[in-house]
Parts: structure tokens; sequence; C-alpha cells
């Protein structure tokens, strides 16, 4: 299988930027994709070594369109949670803490 086409996107929410602090990344991959190929394709892409692939099928959910109340289901997907080496990352789930400069001038302006 194609390296390419292996890993779909990135899945980031707040339980995958909080076990990327663990060096667990999580990603939605092709759902024929096996653990090795998955393992083999985050190398070469992100430039770290792996040493564990853990593998699930997540269900669509269903939803509701709202003017014609018609249901229908999201497609199915394959995620695939891999873990890094010790002393490495990968910087596409790496989140500055700091707030907006913003955020924090809409605040003293109210003061």
């Amino acid at each position: 299988m194609d390296q390419g086409l292996i890993l779909k996107k990135p899945i980031i929410s707040e339980k995958s930027l909080e076990a990327s602090g663990l060096r667990e990344y999580t990603f939605m991959v092709d759902k024929k994709a096996r653990k090795r190929e998955i393992a083999k394709a985050v190398e070469e892409v992100f430039g770290v070594k792996v040493e564990k692939v853990k593998t699930m099928i997540v269900k669509g959910k269903t939803r509701r369109a709202m003017r014609t109340r018609k249901r229908y289901r999201l497609a199915d997907f394959k995620k695939a949670i891999v873990r890094v080496a010790e002393g490495q990352k990968i910087d596409i789930f790496e989140t500055g803490s700091q707030p907006s400069p913003k955020a924090s001038a809409g605040k003293e302006e109210k003061k």
C-alpha cells in the first residue's frame, strides 16, 4: 500500500492532545492498513521511531438533517494510536499553552 495514502489525518481532540504528552499520537488511517504499514508510514513521514501501534474501527455516528428530518450515518473509520520512542515527538500535536494576545487584551480593557 502507498505510504502517502495510509495516514489520512491526525485526530486532534482533548483526549489525543493529553495522550501526546505520553508520546501517543492518534491518526485516522486507511481501513485496509495493517499495523506494520502504519508504523512504517509514520516513521517515513515524521522521522520518528515507532514503538507500538494500537488500532480500532470507530463506528460512524447517526446524524439528522434538520429540514427533512431524515437520518443518515457517518462512515466508519479506522483509528490508530501510535507510541513513539522516548525523547521523540511529532510537532503537529504540539499546542501553544500561552493565551492569544487578543484574548488577554480584551480582559484588560473591561477592567
